[in-house]
């Protein structure tokens, strides 16, 4: 079984062209009963590769990912439509239609999106892709080197020296 190709604005020259959001599928995933949205991925539909862009919609009580920070990608979210709850760091805000949100880089604070409200909200999300970022995820202590597809326990460090052999050897 071959996977068909995602469909894309390219056309018959290799040109990626515009197009109306319209035309982009929408793709739904879930973990259970608690994460889950749809997406329309935008920037994959146009071809890019350095920064994506994509639009979401989470559907009343439920939550967006597990909550996370990035430390070499910064992310960013418009809110297109609704309302929903942001959970920053410790903190929680609402933020509605109209509100922008900048997620730098570094900035060691978890960030996800529930929606406490009745109806959907949409939003976009623009990320870089950066193939060397390693994402932090607070509430579970896991932590994702992206560059090798793994994750790790962060509770599992070790002091730089620990286990090696610092005595001459004879």
């Amino acid at each position: 079984m071959t996977d068909k190709p995602k469909p894309t604005s390219v056309n018959a020259e290799g040109i990626f062209e515009p197009f109306s959001v319209e035309n982009v599928p929408w793709e739904n995933w879930s973990e259970n009963t608690r994460y889950g949205s749809r997406s329309r991925y935008l920037s994959g539909f146009g071809g890019a590769s350095h920064v994506g862009v994509a639009m979401e919609e989470l559907a009343p009580g439920m939550e967006s990912t597990l909550n996370h920070y990035h430390m070499l990608e910064e992310e960013q979210a418009l809110i297109l439509a609704g309302e929903m709850t942001l959970k920053l760091g410790e903190k929680t805000y609402l933020v509605k239609t109209g509100d922008y949100v900048c997620f730098p880089a570094g900035q060691k604070a978890g960030h996800s999106f529930y929606n406490h409200s009745d109806a959907s909200c949409r939003f976009l999300i623009i990320g870089e892709k950066n193939p060397h970022d390693v994402i932090v995820y607070p509430e579970t202590g896991r932590v994702s080197v992206r560059l090798t597809g793994e994750g790790y326990d962060k509770s599992a460090t070790m002091e730089y020296w620990q286990g090696a052999d610092t005595n001459k050897k004879k």
